[in-house]
């Protein structure tokens, strides 16, 4: 039977939550003893006190992920055994479906039809599906002379460290985690302060599934304090983040100040997705556009938030998007009707807005929404028109439900636009000519490019972007190289 909203409301009132760290196996508490609230934006409800670690509390997860790593008992273990366990472990996700996903919604606000059709479902996956690559990866051996045998083999790096972001708590975490896991690392995890829960519960799940005691670790705490100490370890091999470009850079510092220690960087974006009068469904390009950019309350860094339209279908196309915008009021997301929630918190809903009003002041026209729809994070999908690609709303990554809309005169000046952005993470074309689609596709700097469609996704394929978006790539069989070393063995025959 489908859970009614009832029913997950009441699931959620008999749910508790313990907030300290995961450190070598243990639920330990901060070895100061301090935590900090945290409190759902469904309804402002106490969640848990949460462990606010610091330095020591890295040193001794460091130390506990560099132990199991040093002896061997995750490292050493065969390929198939590797994937055994996280295969299992995928399992277990599911098996704890409906629990995750509550967290994550209490947690962060999201849709639980979100959380539990897209999240967890994601989060399993995953784990599954790096657990059933590991063992069919090959080391190589490199044409040299007949005299000479040398192999080229793959060693995981040491101890990992992932810095992931409140948005996708989970599954952002997974996609740095999984892979680092199944090619035989160590792994301290700092979660964001405002959505800790999910990780921790991972991390306790993962020792049910019989991945060892010190080999997947959580410290939780606050991002000068946690993230800083992890990115100046001079213990920890490499340092992957997903985040603002801001703290992206903060980390390459870290890096040069401490021991060059590897980085993976999944950054911020502004996304353009360009629609041309060439293609024949113009009213279905701007729905779908709608709902990209809307989905998850706009907190996405591929958000399709710039939206460049040809002048002559301009005006169909906003016309599209604010009757869309009605199906995307903010509810309640307990609810499983529900198609957008809460915001992450109200400092982060008055930051949305702040972007709101300053674009009314540069001269654009608010469409539809700017306000909040109830109180706390409940912000209306809103939809900004009259936006010229100087204005800071269509410069700089609001990470909320606001739809840009710009105007342009033919294809030359929608490519012009959509690259003049420090961004390029993902960006889509709409178009019915070939020549231009893959013109659009070469010619935009971005990691993704999407051809009459938006934000499709699958494991096979690559996750990153150019520019200040980052460097390095999540997801695919390339998230490997991140998280492995290449050794080169010579023997001398004869």
């Amino acid at each position: 039977m489908t859970a009614t909203a009832a029913d997950w409301h009441a699931a959620a009132d008999t749910l508790t939550f313990r907030g300290e760290a995961l450190i070598d196996g243990r639920r330990v508490p901060a070895v100061s003893g301090e935590t900090f609230a945290s409190h759902s934006p469904v309804d402002g409800r106490f969640l848990a006190d949460i462990a606010a670690c610091g330095a020591e509390d890295v040193d001794r997860a460091v130390a506990a992920a560099r132990r199991a790593f040093t002896d061997g008992r995750w490292a050493r273990r065969a390929p198939a055994e590797r994937k055994a366990v996280l295969v299992r472990f995928a399992e277990l996700i599911r098996a704890h479906r409906d629990e995750l996903a509550l967290t994550e919604t209490l947690d962060m606000g999201k849709p639980i039809s979100d959380s539990t059709s897209i999240d967890v479902r994601a989060v399993a996956n995953c784990f599954a599906w790096y657990g059933e690559a590991i063992d069919k990866v090959y080391d190589e051996v490199a044409p040299t002379p007949s005299d000479s045998v040398a192999l080229v083999t793959r060693e995981p790096l040491g101890v990992v460290a992932a810095v992931v972001p409140w948005n996708f708590p989970m599954l952002m975490a997974t996609w740095k985690v999984a892979p680092a896991l199944a090619t035989g690392n160590s792994v301290v995890l700092k979660p964001a302060e405002q959505s800790s829960l999910s990780a921790l519960r991972l991390a306790e799940l993962a020792l049910e599934a019989g991945i060892p005691e010190g080999v997947f670790n959580v410290v939780t705490g606050a991002g000068p304090e946690v993230g800083r100490a992890l990115g100046l370890h001079m213990d920890v091999d490499g340092l992957f983040f997903t985040g603002s470009t801001r703290v992206g850079k903060i980390f390459t510092e870290y890096a040069g100040q401490s021991n060059l220690k590897r980085l993976g960087l999944e950054l911020g974006g502004k996304s353009p997705n360009i629609i041309l009068s060439s293609y024949r469904d113009i009213a279905h390009a701007a729905r779908t556009s709608a709902g990209s950019a809307f989905f998850n309350q706009g907190e996405m860094c591929t958000c399709p938030s710039r939206l460049i339209v040809e002048r002559s279908v301009h005006d169909q196309v906003v016309e599209v998007l604010l009757e869309e915008a009605k199906g995307f009021q903010p509810g309640d997301p307990l609810d499983p009707a529900t198609r957008m929630g809460a915001l992450v918190d109200d400092a982060h809903a008055g930051k949305v807005l702040s972007y709101v009003e300053t674009a009314r002041e540069e001269g654009a026209i608010i469409a539809t929404g700017g306000a909040r729809t109830r109180p706390g994070a409940y912000v209306a999908p809103t939809v900004v028109d009259g936006v010229r690609n100087d204005m800071r709303v269509a410069r700089e990554e609001i990470f909320g439900p606001v739809l840009s809309v710009i105007a342009v005169d033919g294809l030359e000046e929608a490519i012009s636009v959509a690259n003049d952005s420090p961004y390029g993470l993902a960006s889509a074309v709409w178009t019915d000519d070939l020549t231009t689609a893959h013109r659009v596709s070469r010619e935009i700097r971005a990691g993704l490019v999407y051809v009459n469609c938006y934000d499709c996704d699958d494991l096979t394929v690559p996750f990153g972007g150019f520019k200040e978006s980052g460097i390095g790539r999540d997801k695919s069989l390339h998230a490997l190289d991140k998280f492995t070393e290449l050794k080169t063995t010579w023997i001398r025959l004869g």
